[in-house]
């Protein structure tokens, strides 16, 4: 296969394998929007997980193949898969074999995004789709008609013809994405404006992180950069021009102090700009302090792409949120509250706990590790926030880590962070399997708990949510 840098979108044929993924899902949307010819393949259809999504895709005019090379048969197709693919899936092989070119979906993502005249990058270790949902929305409400690529289900985009609205193909100049710094692929792209919510251990060493995250800022016109985030300052000097967001007093775009109010699903706020001093009544339908800071970055990223504060805050009293971002799935007949999340790294998962033991009531805490390899990366540190941010009465029960096939290392497991996590004071317990999970969680669930669901790269965590207060309710 031959690395071709930019293949001409519409006279290509361009084939997917992974399709269903969250990141390969909007990126195949977005393609097909602009009038290319798009098909796939992807293991979950083939074990028969989430049909309804694959079914949509092929009502969307998608062509889906089994995963055994079928969908590849011409020299002009292109195909894209994650440098995760190995070289033994078949589609690999076929193209090979025809001498297909390859795009990584980040080759891929950044030659659209660059093309674009006003690119809006969304990079940082937790908060990136939340962030991206928030600018793409107030752009939407400003007219500016902006194509988005996200990670993650955004719910105001959502419709019956739109059940999967990961993504927006727009007419406007604006492009908003998500970036992704876990493969080193952010060094891909070429922003107008640079968004940075943090810098945390998750995929990478912090000296990585630091290099990664300070070129992405020196490769824009204007970085967007958290003011309460230690690591992200210290990068400051590497941009050109800069607009800071939080809660700290140095914070350009922050909120009046004393002016938070925090509700079980929302949190309402007084954004303060200060450069002029003005003041806007902010009222989210989404809850937690790190959605308010989430949504302090939506609103200096767009004020930096042209649309005013005070539009900003107007057009985010209506943003409803993204699917499995602290995801309220209901609360059965006996007062139980189920969560769907996808805390998966130590700083995600200790907002969503932080949010859920601002208020009363006790805490189930299911959590599906999404891969060997990650628990090993961060396995320690999520077992302290596990262990320190909930409470002796709290309970966090954890299943083995996700596997979808391949020839990962999986030698180390769920067992050592259940230990990890009670010698941090925490009461943790480990069951091999999620249904032996499910039903140790409605053993335990009693009126006034709140069941989160927590987890990354399984579509089916969002079933299993809707099915413990099924089975609860």
């Amino acid at each position: 296969m031959t690395q071709a840098p930019s293949p001409d979108l519409v006279s290509h044929p361009w084939f997917f394998c992974g399709i269903g993924g969250s990141g390969m899902l909007p990126l195949a949307l977005i393609l097909k929007g602009l009038g290319a010819q798009v098909s796939g393949s992807d293991r979950g259809r083939d074990q028969g997980r989430t049909p309804e999504k694959f079914a949509w895709l092929e009502s969307l005019g998608f062509t889906l193949f089994p995963q055994d090379g079928s969908g590849i048969a011409s020299a002009n197709q292109v195909l894209v898969a994650s440098a995760a693919v190995e070289d033994t899936v078949p589609e690999v092989i076929r193209a090979k074999e025809l001498g297909c070119t390859r795009m990584s979906r980040a080759e891929l993502l950044a030659q659209l995004f660059n093309a674009a005249r006003l690119g809006i990058a969304v990079g940082g270790t937790s908060g990136k789709s939340t962030v991206t949902g928030m600018i793409g929305w107030i752009l939407t409400e400003a007219g500016r008609d902006p194509t988005i690529m996200n990670g993650a289900v955004m719910k105001n985009f959502r419709a019956p013809q739109a059940p999967f609205a990961s993504a927006r193909a727009g007419a406007g100049d604006a492009f908003v994405s998500e970036v992704d710094e876990s493969d080193g692929s952010i060094a891909l792209y070429r922003p107008s404006v640079a968004v940075l919510n943090n810098v945390s251990l998750d995929h990478k060493s912090m000296e990585e992180l630091r290099a990664l995250f300070g070129d992405f800022l020196h490769r824009a016109a204007v970085a967007v950069v958290n003011a309460d985030d230690l690591e992200s300052v210290a990068l400051l000097p590497r941009a050109h021009a800069s607009l800071t967001f939080g809660f700290s007093p140095q914070a350009q775009v922050s909120v009046e102090p004393g002016s938070v109010v925090e509700g079980p699903t929302s949190i309402s706020a007084t954004v303060v700009d200060r450069r002029d001093g003005a003041g806007h009544a902010l009222t989210l339908q989404v809850p937690g302090r790190h959605n308010l800071a989430n949504a302090l970055a939506a609103l200096a990223a767009a004020d930096a792409a042209g649309v005013p504060l005070a539009q900003g805050v107007a057009a985010l009293a209506e943003f409803a949120g993204l699917a499995r971002r602290f995801d309220i799935v209901g609360t059965s007949p006996g007062g139980v509250t189920v969560i769907d999340d996808f805390g998966h790294n130590p700083e995600k998962v200790a907002a969503t706990l932080t949010t859920l033991k601002a208020h009363a009531g006790r805490v189930i805490a299911f959590f599906q590790p999404h891969g060997y390899g990650p628990l090993r990366q961060m396995g320690a540190e999520l077992a302290e926030v596990l262990g320190s941010r909930l409470d002796a009465t709290d309970i966090t029960i954890l299943c083995d880590p996700v596997y979808f096939g391949g020839t990962v290392d999986r030698s180390v497991g769920s067992e050592r962070i259940v230990t990890l996590i009670n010698s941090h004071g925490g009461h943790a317990e480990h069951l091999h399997t999620r249904e032996a999970c499910a039903d140790r969680i409605v053993e335990l669930a009693r009126p006034g708990d709140r069941v989160v669901v927590m987890g990354a790269r399984d579509d089916t965590l969002a079933l299993f949510a809707q099915g413990l207060l099924n089975r609860i309710g």
